[in-house]
């Protein structure tokens, strides 16, 4: 067979630098013998970077698509690094990041063999793990079919909503001739590599301009419109034309926003007509707009959200409104899945909120009526702060209060920060206090909720965004279990910042226990306590410049310090802070959720002690 002719490790690099990716991440071993190779002879246009854990170079290719919007990808070695990379692959699925996983699987020459870390053929069945964790999962057989399953597997990541897809990589297939059969008779020949994406994947699906002429009708009926945007936004409103057209279409009609958590940020939440957020840890307004009454709040457009139960505050009812829901989703599965709708689109929504807000200036309404739209949200904010607690959030107490913490970064980080909230308290207190201006992303995992992917996201962000200040908002707990991949951060140059919040505690747990169980605050605290680690002097031994702060002031200190030196050094950053372990964050306003008492009556746990 013909040298010049590509092998299937070279045709799956080649694809995905046509795909933009310079930057795949993992842990090698000798399942990705080939790959490796390729890498090493490929170095000056796609590295590979070596993390510490399976599991935190999934967050860093996740961290990586959602700071540039290219694909992620991770490559693993065989058994169980395919198993560690599970969980990041799964969180990406689940909060709509594309990713490829690839993991490294032993020649098939020994399936069935007992061979070390087998996985395909042996008792750990990874294509059939991966397979009910992703969108789709196959395994590359020969250089014959190599191609088709690669294209299929990028046309499932780069879908709309995006998704994670897995390859099986067996070594001998990666070493095997990428070809394509020609005639009976003829030999194989080499395939052709396509000179774009387009050239295997189309574009995602667009409303039919009918049920945008509906939306429209509906919208202009209502007396007090809503409309919410998830996180299935995110990527369409990061194009400036889109969001100049969402904004003048509800400049012009008067229609207030909220976001979901998960979905913070992808409207400026500075912006006049912004109600913040709506969901876990939400801001008051939303509850203003949509209960008080004369006029009744009258119709909700959802976009690019599931509704879930961190979305709705466990399905509120307060949500729905006295009149039509219209959801729209480029998954037409999740349609009605959780609330009822009046109209369902399935569509993209960068299109649908391009073709609404073109047939909205042909119809514009009476402007009384969006005068007086305007005028009641900011009657709204004139009467309610949206914090949950303002002495908190100004206070300069020792130790410091996480929602001053909130305060200072504000303060401190430039317009363009991307901030990564990991799984815990502290994904609480940064979606309530924190405020995404324009530019400014917050990024959470709350689909899947799994601690520590911040401390990899950060990483694979900061790599894709070199020139913006990235930022892990993270627990102890959290940090402590992807707090190596500082050393990552250190190997490769890589600027990025850690805000951690040492309580000492697994503060989500042991507070949730006493909300919703009974029993002495100071048991549960003891019961989930970490063992007062040195974390500072942990982060320094990972090659950290390290800081322990204890108040607004020296944090403040040392974050334009750790801004400075990240850009500067290009040097992992770690501000480790003392916070006051007696507060909560605003996960239980009671005039959004149950209180004590309530909580414990629904789930059947009313005792003497409440």
């Amino acid at each position: 067979m013909d040298r010049n002719i590509p092998n299937v490790a070279q045709l799956l690099l080649a694809y995905l630098k046509l795909e933009g990716v310079s930057r795949v991440f993992g842990v090698p071993g000798g399942g990705l013998i080939e790959m490796l190779e390729e890498f090493n002879l490929q170095r000056d246009d796609i590295q590979y970077v070596v993390c510490r854990q399976e599991t935190g170079a999934a967050y860093m290719a996740d961290g990586y698509y959602r700071a540039s919007g290219k694909l992620g990808a991770v490559m693993v070695t065989t058994g169980p690094g395919a198993t560690n990379a599970l969980t990041g692959v799964m969180n990406a699925e689940a909060g709509g990041s594309a990713m490829l996983a690839l993991t490294g699987e032993i020649a098939e020459a020994y399936a069935g063999m007992g061979y070390l870390q087998e996985g395909i053929d042996g008792k750990l069945d990874v294509n059939a793990i991966y397979h009910a964790s992703c969108a789709s999962s196959a395994i590359l057989t020969s250089g014959v079919n190599a191609q088709r399953l690669i294209e299929a597997a990028l046309r499932a990541a780069m879908d709309v909503p995006r998704h994670a897809a897995h390859l099986s990589l067996p070594v001998d297939v990666t070493q095997a001739k990428a070809v394509k059969l020609g005639k009976p008779g003829d030999p194989p020949v080499a395939v052709t590599m396509p000179d774009s994406p387009a050239r295997y994947r189309s574009p995602p699906p667009v409303a039919p301009m009918s049920k945008v002429t509906d939306t429209l009708e509906i919208l202009a009926r209502a007396t007090r419109p809503l409309i919410m945007l998830g996180n299935g936004c995110r990527e369409a409103l990061r194009d400036p034309a889109t969001l100049a057209a969402l904004t003048r279409f509800v400049e012009a009609r008067g229609i207030p926003v909220i976001t979901t958590a998960d979905g913070k940020g992808v409207f400026p939440e500075d912006h006049p007509l912004s109600l913040r957020m709506f969901g876990i840890a939400n801001c008051i307004w939303p509850y203003w707009w949509m209960t008080q009454t004369a006029p009744d709040y009258d119709a909700l457009l959802v976009i690019g959200s599931g509704l879930g139960e961190l979305a709705t505050n466990k399905w509120n009812p307060m949500l729905r409104p006295k009149g039509p829901v219209i959801q729209l989703d480029a998954n037409q599965r999740i349609i009605a899945r959780d609330f009822p709708v009046d109209l369902g689109i399935v569509g993209e929504a960068g299109a649908f909120i391009n073709a609404l807000a073109k047939l909205s200036g042909e119809a514009l309404p009476d402007p009384a009526e969006v005068a007086a739209r305007k005028a009641k949200v900011a009657q709204i904010k004139a009467d309610h702060s949206p914090f949950a607690d303002d002495a908190q959030f100004m206070s300069d107490a020792d130790p410091v209060q996480p929602a001053a913490l909130c305060r200072v970064m504000q303060d401190v980080l430039p317009d363009d920060a991307i901030i990564m909230l990991d799984a815990g308290n502290c994904v609480g207190w940064g979606a309530h206090y924190l405020v995404a201006k324009p530019g400014f992303e917050v990024h959470s995992s709350l689909d899947m909720g799994p601690m520590g992917f911040a401390s990899g996201a950060v990483v694979g962000a900061k790599i894709a965004r070199p020139g913006a200040a990235c930022v892990a908002f993270t627990g102890d707990g959290a940090f402590m279990m992807q707090g190596a991949e500082i050393s990552t951060a250190q190997r490769n140059n890589v600027g990025a910042i850690w805000v951690v919040l040492q309580d000492d505690d697994l503060a989500m747990v042991s507070q949730g226990m006493e909300h919703f169980m009974h029993g002495d605050p100071a048991a549960w605290k003891s019961m989930f306590s970490l063992g007062s680690p040195d974390l500072a002097l942990y982060a320094k031994g990972l090659g950290a410049d390290s800081y322990a702060v204890s108040c607004p002031k020296d944090f403040d200190a040392a974050l334009r310090e750790a801004l400075n030196k990240a850009e500067a050094d290009k040097r992992p950053q770690v501000i480790v802070c003392k916070i006051d372990r007696t507060v909560e964050p605003p996960y239980y306003n009671p005039l959004y959720a149950p209180t004590k008492a309530e909580a414990r009556k629904l789930i059947g746990k009313e005792t003497r002690n409440v």
